[in-house]
């Protein structure tokens, strides 16, 4: 059976009573909650996928506004990983750097022309290549961390 979805005037106040302090992880999981259906189940899975491959992963949520008072679950090593967007039909999970991961297995299946970007939408039903799934995520984080920092140039000294 599926679950109801939490109407939208409820999502909004929801979001809102979701403290400005409140931490990152508890506005996911209020997001998670406030989904109620099998996007929500789609996110929650991800999530647990994304922390048991990269064990010290940062979560964040940005671009908070009144049209998403949730904002957009992010999910941080060394830089960032993936963000997770949640729409009427599809859970998107966006690569930053998903041009530069190598994909055996076709995860990617969503941005495909963009020349740093790549993402994965998850649709009701479809059924996550977990191994491959948690790969891709610590191939991220890898590239992330073999990244070195970009670094200004030295000016020269002022006479």
């Amino acid at each position: 059976m599926k679950k109801a979805t939490m109407p939208t005037r409820q999502m909004k106040t929801a979001a809102t009573s979701a403290s400005e302090d409140a931490s990152p992880s508890r506005l996911i999981d209020a997001r998670i909650q406030a989904l109620g259906d099998w996007r929500g189940e789609t996110l929650a899975l991800v999530r647990r996928l994304i922390k048991e491959a990269c064990p010290d992963v940062v979560e964040e949520v940005k671009w908070r506004k009144p049209s998403n008072p949730f904002g957009v679950p992010v999910w941080e090593h060394a830089g960032i990983l993936c963000t997770g967007e949640t729409y009427k039909n599809a859970v998107k999970l966006t690569f930053i750097k998903g041009a530069a991961l190598d994909d055996p297995a076709g995860l990617f299946n969503s941005s495909l022309d963009g020349a740093a970007r790549r993402a994965i939408d998850f649709h009701e039903g479809d059924k996550i290549n977990e191994k491959a799934f948690k790969a891709l995520i610590r191939a991220a984080a890898a590239l992330n961390a073999s990244a070195r920092p970009v670094r200004s140039p030295k000016r020269p000294k002022s006479a």
